[in-house]
């Protein structure tokens, strides 16, 4: 491990005073930093800043800029208590990461948004820092900017005076750097106040509807009031704002009192919106709520810790939007969206842990994996959760809080205080989990007449099996399986006895609360499918874990085939969710424009005819949830498969409005995305491309997004590509979508890789500062499935291999298109003959 800054200097309080000027787009700073320093050698980070000097006692006193290692070295007269006042210039940022623009319209006239991002270490482009996690600081922040009549300044805390333009902040609580944020220009806001008197507020820029502010401002009061009561501790702070940020790198940041969010993840149109797009909005603003105490008032002593900040909000976000919103069954969402990503993730060898040492910069952002850091570690806490009950949790959260608050911690720490509280040792169990990549396939067989189960770790492709174990929560129905197994085989008797004495079929994982998969042989998996009465998380289960025993080419892919025809009538969303994921992944074994796509259209249209039928292209009023969750999967599978009727219906919904603003959200993408495939012209596409531009609806944008990229005419998708770098069409932060909406598409795929391959340097200068980078390349492999495209990956990426922060992306993914490549290769022809006989 490299030595840390704070071990020779040790802050205790930050003066930081900023003169910000838009038209120049310079930063004048003066940052003065109260500490202890150990040595009389010292350093504190900065990045891009020119340092014009540094005092000590008034006295200026050496330094050097080291900008390789983002230090300033400095030399103090003595040790001990010690006043470092560094002067010092930088430029505003267009990169979404230190102090930055953010730019947007408000009635055809351009307007800036002043905003910050500082995670992971970018609060050092901003101000002389020791930018490290456990280098804790009060701040004392005052602000000087060119500033307009009418405009708004928030900060972590409340304004305590405005002197001479500058505008000065109360003085923070103990906290790290990355935590802090300010935002300035022309806002508006709603308020509000919870039960204890913390006051909440929502803030936007004014090219928003105000109602557009209404949804996030309720969640936002209710999550704090619902977690001061769980963690039985109160919100430190006298405020908790919400601002959306028209240009936002990341989804959100918990920036402690002033939390920062893309519009799309904090606004929403509540007259025109869905179901889902309220639960992922919800969703993140309580995972970022969450964070305010597990991860602000406690936070992680070194990057290597992340996970325990983010899975942590990640299994609180469902947490809470239960207890606000139990109608919408929000555990539901997280069966089919963190688990199935987890799994998927997970399943490739090379595969971060949970828990990753890292050092530098560029190994800290990539990390930030979601399948892992997010969605894997926030299914170890669910199994954690399951384990304990909710009583030992919030006991032995309580515990952790009052220990550490305005301190920092280690995993460990957080499974002692849950031991303490529970008696459990929480702690043995869980480094099985978070030490260890990978997760296991537990085979369950009757073998001799004895119900035997096996552990192994599960890959999807290449994998080298080094024997790990697990320590595994079974949750089986039969009380002959013990709660945890912890060695490779198990013997749990007489199978036709056990059978008989409960009186059902074997199953483990009940709940898919543990991060696991199952392969029942045949006896036992068709003693679930004859005669198991199944619940909606049973059977999502079942297509889960038969997804990924085909692509793990532990059963064949074509014997999944006949199961979309079993499931294909639920009336269960996420039911739904698992079978189309299976439907949608048959794409990779026909080629389009041939017969055999044309089988594959049918078999489309035959599991989704009667569900279009029963729900119809209008959302009723006062169907169900699940309905309304379905509708989506059911209608895009109708247009995959060229069903006549739906193409009609949904040309003559397009018809029936003047505004594209005006179609029903529900139902939006699926009605855009038909016209451009199927009736798109020109001015279509022309219409379509100033629709994006004009409007500030985020659902909307996304829409037209997913609608433009499906034209099919190689002179507009050429059109398209040729936007990708104009920020005043297409944004960097939005930019990831739309490569990805053209490389999926056939007609497209060709000129969306050409543009990746030649415009890699435009990339990495536009959004190479943040974890956003790597993601183009886990994109493009999540697409690729022939081995034309796997040369062309691998010939392109392999020579940017040590590119720091790149290298664990480029070697995965590589893997995972070799196991896609042989998949298809060796089961298309079986999967075909499947299909065609499942249409006559």
């Amino acid at each position: 491990m490299s030595k840390r800054l704070v071990e020779d200097f040790t802050p205790n309080n930050y003066q930081i005073y900023l003169d910000i000027n838009r038209q120049s787009k310079m930063i004048k700073g003066v940052t003065t930093i109260t500490g202890h320093a150990n040595t009389t050698e010292i350093a504190v980070n900065q990045k891009f800043l020119q340092v014009d000097r540094v005092q000590v006692s008034d006295q200026d006193v050496p330094f050097s800029v080291d900008d390789d290692n983002e230090i300033i070295k400095i030399t103090l007269p003595a040790t001990g208590e010690v006043v470092v006042k560094i002067t010092y210039q930088a430029k505003l940022t267009d990169t979404m990461m230190g102090i930055y623009p953010s730019y947007y319209e408000v009635n055809g006239e351009s307007k800036e948004l002043i905003g910050t991002q500082f995670e992971t270490t970018a609060a050092r482009q901003a101000f002389p820092c020791v930018d490290e996690p456990a280098a804790k600081a009060t701040f004392d922040l005052a602000i000087k900017f060119d500033e307009q009549p009418g405009e708004t300044i928030i900060a972590n805390m409340p304004e305590e005076r405005c002197e001479d333009g500058v505008h000065y902040f109360k003085r923070t609580v103990k906290m790290s750097t990355y935590l802090i944020a300010f935002a300035f220009g022309d806002m508006q806001k709603k308020l509000t106040e919870t039960k204890s008197g913390v006051k909440i507020g929502v803030f936007a820029t004014k090219a928003h509807q105000a109602k557009e502010l209404d949804f996030a401002l309720e969640i936002a009061k209710r999550a704090i009031e619902f977690y001061e009561d769980f963690y039985q501790t109160p919100y430190p702070l006298e405020h908790s704002w919400q601002l959306a940020l028209p240009d936002f790198s990341a989804g959100a940041m918990e920036n402690w009192g002033l939390v920062t969010y893309r519009e799309a993840y904090l606004l929403l149109d509540p007259d025109n919106t869905t179901l889902d797009n309220k639960q992922l909005v919800a969703t993140v603003i309580t995972h970022e709520l969450a964070h305010q105490w597990f991860g602000d008032l406690v936070t992680m002593n070194w990057w290597d810790d992340l996970w325990l900040n983010e899975s942590f909000a990640n299994m609180m976000e469902y947490l809470s939007v239960d207890a606000i919103h139990p109608e919408w069954k929000i555990w539901e969402m997280f069966q089919t969206s963190e688990v199935p990503m987890a799994l998927q993730r997970d399943a490739t060898d090379g595969v971060q842990p949970v828990h990753v040492n890292v050092e530098s910069p560029a190994e800290i952002d990539s990390i930030f994996d979601g399948a892992i850091v997010y969605a894997k570690g926030s299914r170890m806490l669910v199994m954690v959760r399951s384990l304990l009950g909710d009583d030992a949790l919030r006991k032995g959260l309580k515990k952790y809080f009052t220990a550490h608050q305005y301190g920092n911690a280690k995993g460990d720490d957080l499974w002692d205080a849950l031991g303490e509280a529970s008696g459990m040792q929480i702690g043995e169990i869980m480094h099985s989990w978070l030490n260890q990549p990978g997760y296991p396939v537990v085979s369950a067989n009757v073998i001799d007449g004895h119900l035997k189960l096996h552990q192994q770790q599960f890959f999807i492709g290449q994998g080298q099996d080094q024997g790990r174990l697990w320590k595994i929560p079974l949750n089986a129905n039969y009380d002959a399986a013990p709660q945890i197994m912890d060695q490779a085989d198990l013997d749990l008797g007489d199978y036709q006895e056990l059978r008989a004495n409960n009186g059902q079929p074997f199953r483990l994982n009940v709940g898919n609360n543990s991060h696991f998969i199952v392969k029942y042989d045949e006896t036992l998996l068709n003693d679930i499918l004859d005669h198991g009465e199944l619940d909606n998380i049973a059977q999502l289960q079942l297509l889960q874990d038969l997804r990924l025993l085909a692509e793990g080419r532990e059963i064949s892919y074509a014997t999944l085939v006949p199961l979309l025809q079993w499931f294909s009538n639920s009336h269960f969303a996420i039911v739904n969710a698992a079978l189309y994921q299976i439907a949608n992944s048959l794409k990779k074994f026909v080629i389009p424009g041939t017969a055999l796509e044309d089988n594959l259209r049918q078999l489309f249209d035959q599991i989704s005819k009667q569900q279009v039928t029963r729900l119809g292209w209008q959302p009723e009023a006062g169907e169900s949830n699940d309905d309304q969750l379905t509708r989506p999967y059911v209608l895009s599978a109708s247009l995959y498969a060229k069903n006549s009727a739906s193409l009609k219906a949904a040309h003559e919904l397009f018809n029936s409005v003047d505004k594209l603003a005006e179609l029903p959200a529900s139902v939006r993408p699926a009605v855009l995305q038909n016209e451009a495939e199927n009736y798109g012209t020109p001015e279509l596409f022309d219409r379509m491309i100033s629709a994006y531009q004009k409007t500030a609806d985020p659902g909307l944008k996304k829409d037209l997004c997913f609608a433009v990229t499906k034209f099919t005419d190689p002179e507009l998708l050429t059109k398209v590509v040729n936007e990708f770098e104009n920020t005043k069409v297409i944004k960097p932060q939005d930019l990831r979508a739309w490569y990805r909406g053209v490389l999926a598409n056939p007609a497209g795929q060709q000129l969306a890789w050409d543009w990746l391959r030649n415009e890699w340097d435009w990339l990495e200068v536009t959004v190479g500062g943040d974890m956003e980078f790597a993601t183009y390349i886990t994109v493009t492999a999540g697409i690729f499935h022939t081995i034309d495209r796997l040369n062309e990956f691998k010939d392109f990426f392999t020579p940017k291999i040590n590119t720091p922060g790149l290298t664990r992306e480029i070697n995965m993914d590589i893997r995972v298109i070799n196991s896609r490549v042989d998949l298809v290769d060796n089961e298309k022809d079986s999967v075909n003959k499947v299909i065609e006989s499942s249409i006559r």
